[in-house]
């Protein structure tokens, strides 16, 4: 399950790769427009149908819900691609789009794109981690940490907190708060992202009775949320993961060898805008969700080992960054490791 490629087949970082992904960075306007009317539009239609469902019974709405939580997915990856000004090659259709999408999802547009930036800027670098990635201490960290601070990175960690309950915090609540250290359009983003969530919400509940609302909204954001953070632990938290200090960190070989190449069906491909190719997206965020798989086939350089969907349910174990093994480890490996005698 190893996801590695060379520093041999990338070539030099500032001309090799950069000049093979540059003819997939070019938006076409037809593709996105038809990519926001295929997602946006049955996303809309379901509601209706999911509320008149709900009069019936839950149980007969659920599978829409999944259908819907799928959609709100793809929506997610369409407000990402406006973060990398990616999807338009219109910076304010970006925004505007961003924004509008990142209502539906409860994410504010110009807050998120800071956060993910630094996230992409340092993707890898043990020494600046804590920017848009999931919480991850080395062996020497969390040995050092006090028995308080080890539970908290335990339950952190713990599946049933990382996969529904942290996701639900971070898209119910703590998207609502800015960060005071943020410039003040990224302040505003969220307020006004907060107003405009209010008045959806007011709006569906005038149309279809305040508990459906909370109801069917509720549901969808929970499995968007899930399938969301899944995909990208597994896209960051893998067998053979590349991270380095500061001083040996290398951005070419952060994309290519700390972001894994996701290999899901196609039809879960489609839900979430072929991000399982995301050794390509952080080579060049300026790709398109629509361009990914195109810059993939047509660069041997690019295809590296994929994750499966089932080897992807092995990465669950892994908790810790062990520096002198050069590798994530989980629990029991570290427990072992603490058993094992010296000398």
């Amino acid at each position: 399950m190893k996801n590695q490629a060379s520093n041999a087949r990338l070539g030099t970082p500032l001309t090799r790769w950069q000049k093979a992904v540059a003819p997939y960075q070019v938006p076409n306007l037809r593709r996105s427009l038809w990519q926001m009317a295929n997602t946006l539009i049955p996303y809309l239609i379901l509601w209706f149908v999911m509320a008149k469902t709900l009069e019936i019974s839950y149980w007969l709405t659920l599978p829409l819900l999944v259908l819907a939580g799928g959609l709100a997915v793809r929506i997610f990856i369409i407000f990402h691609d406006c973060g990398h000004n990616s999807f338009f090659a219109s910076r304010r259709a970006n925004e505007v789009v961003g924004f509008i999408t990142g209502v539906l999802i409860f994410t504010p547009y110009f807050n998120w794109r800071h956060e993910h930036a630094i996230h992409h800027a340092s993707s890898g670098d043990l020494d600046r981690r804590g920017h848009g990635d999931i919480w991850m201490m080395t062996v020497a960290e969390y040995t050092a940490a006090t028995p308080r601070e080890q539970f908290v990175y335990r339950v952190y960690r713990y599946p049933l907190m990382l996969f529904l309950v942290g996701p639900l915090i971070l898209f119910l609540i703590l998207n609502r708060f800015p960060i005071k250290s943020r410039r003040q359009r990224e302040i505003r983003s969220v307020y006004f992202t907060d107003l405009a969530i209010v008045g959806m919400a007011v709006g569906l509940s005038l149309l279809f009775g305040f508990w459906t609302y909370v109801i069917l909204q509720l549901s969808i954001l929970t499995i968007a949320a899930m399938v969301g953070v899944w995909l990208f632990y597994v896209q960051h938290q893998y067998e053979g993961v590349y991270w380095q200090h500061h001083e040996a960190w290398d951005y070419a070989r952060a994309a290519v060898e700390g972001s894994s190449f996701y290999k899901l069906p196609k039809i879960l491909q489609w839900f979430t805008g072929s991000i399982g190719y995301h050794h390509i997206h952080h080579l060049s965020p300026r790709i398109p969700n629509y361009n990914l798989q195109r810059c993939h086939d047509e660069n041997p350089d690019f295809q590296i080992a994929p994750i499966t969907v089932r080897e992807s349910l092995g990465c669950l174990r892994f908790r810790l960054w062990d520096e002198e093994g050069n590798r994530l480890i989980g629990f029991s490996e570290l427990q072992e490791m603490q058993l094992k005698p010296t000398g």
